[in-house]
């Protein structure tokens, strides 16, 4: 074959092969692109919590990380409009009940549910953390069906750490059904000061290394029913006779005198791995913190309770709109960049503002300028998020819709309402009784006059003492104080001995009316003890420490004889005074 030959078939076979490469390359180009497939995460991704929460933090936008860090209360027993838009618009991390929402039980576990459903729409089906106080005995935001308790200061009273867990597992258990999942509740306030309005009954007592110990007690029985626990309020709101939600208290204590007294309870509960604890709106001016609220104060959230104590989980403010936050920081929207900047990672609201307050404008344009303070949002929103990822997705989590056939079956808790009451019989106290006047014969009863403001009391009383005289008087009603003195008067010349309930200032004003009649008195303290201090003359006294049902019932049993008291009083001894 000729050379010229073979170069014209060579020639030939390298253009078929370039016309068919340049075919397949032009499908090749024809061929839709796609990237490299992203994995789907959301909420409920099985991870490890802290890698997922990373996961999806890199997906989301400025907005739904800042986001994370609130939490709005509101108005009405009905979730409001503007609330819905805040958790469907704005992906807000969590809804805090109040008092005011919870008076119809199966309609608060609905709201529950629809706020929860509109949570779990978004695309990464982040749910809501739903919070609430529920201390048991004086403070009980959740009302409607749920149990009364006799509270923490009746756990002091008995002393038993297992006591506190009971406690703490059935308020949980209860709130659990109602698909609550966060508790600010254990109290570790000190009763340091008993003048206190504020804490009063909501203390174990004024023992530090006690109150560190039963908190942590509470605290464990309350997760173990499925609720996050959280201790209150950091750094300590007992030694003041000042209110926070009106005006910022300045408690003038030296710092050794913090750390050994009321920041013991927390360094327990710390080392016990507490999963959150709330800042309180409460000023240390002999402190390197001056006169800064500790909840906005970073010396006491960053570098005591985080790098000092070596505290973990999250921080939660008390309610940013009582006066001891933003008087001293002079807006609410600053008070809020304050305590993110302090060191806090969720932002706590009783009302819903509107979308557009500067509550949130500021802070979202402070967070896309500032690199710092996104770096901070960005830090609070991942341990927002890695708790929820530890706590919502157990088997014991509540559940994010609850059902009316379970509610019903669960609120009440017929097992915790039979613990109470044994806890109130453990924890019923004799302050003193002078010649035996306790208890009370039952034969005498036609000459015993039962007074108080509680027909519970009363309605009791009758029952146990058939025969028993009642009277009822005024809560607290000064401008009725002279009146009720002269019927109360009136009232004890029909018999020869008076129980009298004591709960407050205005009961132990009016029981001065008897101080002269020639009667036998014996008072039963109600709530905090320490007003039988101004009462040194009655002939006895004895101590409960709520106005529970149960706890009315183990003090008429106790004056009957049925009952042997066995509490002691959970904070040094009254100074009895004339």
């Amino acid at each position: 074959m000729g050379r010229g030959i073979i170069i014209s078939r060579l020639r030939v076979q390298l253009c078929t092969t370039v016309r068919r490469w340049g075919f397949m390359l032009g499908v090749l180009l024809l061929l839709p692109w796609h990237a490299p497939a992203i994995e789907p995460v959301d909420f409920f991704t099985q991870k490890d919590p802290s890698v997922l929460a990373e996961e999806l933090l890199s997906r989301m936008s400025d907005e739904e990380i800042l986001a994370q860090v609130f939490m709005f209360g509101w108005v009405g027993a009905d979730p409001s409009p503007l609330i819905l838009e805040w958790i469907e618009k704005r992906r807000i991390g969590g809804v805090k009940i109040f008092g005011w929402n919870t008076e119809d039980t199966l309609r608060l576990a609905r709201a529950v549910g629809s706020l929860q459903e509109g949570a779990l729409r978004s695309p990464l089906k982040i749910p809501l953390l739903v919070a609430t106080d529920q201390e048991g005995g004086w403070i009980r935001h959740v009302k409607g069906t749920t149990s009364e308790s006799p509270g923490n200061m009746a756990i002091g009273a008995s002393g038993f750490p297992q006591d506190a867990y009971q406690a703490g597992f059935y308020i949980g258990r209860e709130l659990a059904a109602l698909g609550i999942n966060m508790n600010f509740a254990p109290t570790v306030d000190l009763y340091t000061n008993t003048r206190s309005v504020l804490i009063g009954p909501r203390s174990f007592g004024d023992n530090p290394s006690a109150a560190g110990i039963l908190g942590a007690a509470f605290a464990r029985g309350m997760e173990k029913a499925g609720v996050i626990p959280t201790a209150k309020h950091f750094p300590g709101h007992g030694d003041t006779e000042l209110d926070s939600h009106g005006i910022l208290p300045l408690i003038n204590i030296p710092f050794e005198t913090l750390w050994n007294r009321e920041l013991l309870p927390y360094r327990i509960l710390v080392k016990e791995r507490i999963p959150a604890i709330m800042s309180g709106h409460l000023a240390f001016p002999l402190t390197k913190a001056g006169r800064t609220p500790a909840s906005l104060s970073p010396y006491f959230i960053t570098e005591i309770l985080r790098k000092k104590m070596g505290f973990t989980g999250i921080v939660v403010t008390d309610d940013l709109m009582m006066n001891g936050a933003t008087t001293p920081a002079g807006s609410l929207s600053r008070a809020a960049q304050l305590a993110l900047e302090a060191g806090n990672d969720i932002l706590m609201f009783s009302k819903t503002p509107f979308l557009t307050d500067p509550v949130w404008t500021n802070l979202l344009a402070t967070m896309q300028q500032n690199p710092q303070f996104r770096r901070r949002v960005q830090d609070a929103a991942r341990r927002v998020l890695e708790l929820k990822l530890t706590y919502l997705r157990r088997p014991e989590t509540p559940p994010f819709v609850p059902k009316e056939a379970e509610v019903r079956k669960r609120v009440p808790d017929k097992e915790g309402q039979a613990f109470f009451l044994q806890l109130a019989a453990r924890s019923v106290t004799v302050i003193f009784n002078k010649n035996g006047v306790i208890p009370v014969k039952k034969e005498q009863a036609s000459r015993v006059l039962f007074a108080s403001p509680f027909e519970d009391f009363l309605s009791q009383g009758r029952k146990l003492f058939p025969g028993v005289r009642t009277w009822r008087f005024s809560y607290d009603a000064p401008e009725r104080l002279e009146i009720e003195q002269q019927n109360l008067r009136l009232q004890a010349q029909q018999v020869d001995t008076v129980v009298i309930t004591c709960a407050n200032g205005y009961g132990t004003n009016l029981i001065e009316a008897l101080r002269t009649s020639g009667k036998r008195v014996i008072v039963v303290s109600v709530l905090s003890p320490i007003y039988v201090e101004r009462l040194p003359w009655v002939d006895g006294a004895l101590a409960i420490y709520s106005y529970a049902p149960e706890s009315f019932l183990v003090a008429l049993s106790t004056l009957a004889g049925t009952i042997q008291p066995e509490g002691k009083l959970p904070f040094k001894g009254l100074k009895l005074t004339s």
